[in-house]
C-alpha cells in the first residue's frame, strides 16, 4: 500500500517488491494506492498481509505488525491501535467492516508497519526507512511462510 512518489509513502511498495522477488508463492496486489482498492483484490483469502507506512509516534523505522480483528479499529483512518493513523481517506478496519459486510473480507488481515517521517511530494524512502525495509520484509515472509 503507498506511493513512491510519497517518500515514506513507498514503504509498502519496497516491501511488496522485496518480497514478490524473493517469495515466487506469493500473490502481490499492489501497490495499491488506497485500501478501497482491495476490495474485489482480497477476497476469501485466507491471510491477506498489508505493508504500508503508518503514523504511530513511534521513531522513525519501527516495524510493527498488526492484526486486524473483528473489533480492531474505531476511527475512519486507523490502522490499528489507538494513535495508529493512515494517510488514506478510509483506513484498513473500514474497508475490512466492508468487506466483512458483503462476504468478501479475507480470514486474516496482518498490517506489516514501518513508521514514517516524510510524507512529502519525491521518491526515496527516508535512512531510517530504507533501513527497516528487510526487517519487515523476514516479517511478511515469516506470516506468509512459517515454517521458513
Amino acid at each position: 500500500m503507498g506511493s513512491e512518489y510519497r517518500r515514506d509513502d513507498g514503504a509498502g511498495v519496497a516491501v511488496a517488491e522485496e518480497v514478490a522477488r524473493t517469495c515466487p508463492h506469493v500473490t502481490r496486489l499492489g501497490p495499491i494506492g488506497e485500501p478501497l482498492d482491495l476490495l474485489g483484490l482480497w477476497d476469501g483469502a485466507d491471510l491477506a498481509v498489508v505493508a504500508d507506512a503508518v503514523r504511530s509516534g513511534a521513531e522513525p523505522g519501527t516495524v510493527q505488525l498488526i492484526e486486524l480483528s473483528e473489533a480492531a479499529g474505531t476511527g475512519q483512518g486507523s490502522v490499528g491501535p489507538p494513535g495508529t493513523t493512515s494517510t488514506h481517506g478510509i483506513g484498513l478496519t473500514g474497508v475490512l467492516r466492508l468487506a466483512r459486510a458483503v462476504g468478501s473480507a479475507p480470514r486474516r488481515v496482518v498490517v506489516v508497519g514501518i513508521e514514517g517521517s516524510e510524507f512529502g511530494n519525491g521518491v526515496g524512502l527516508s535512512p531510517a526507512v530504507e533501513r527497516a525495509v528487510p526487517h519487515a520484509v523476514g516479517h511478511v515472509r515469516d506470516l506468509v511462510d512459517p515454517a521458513g
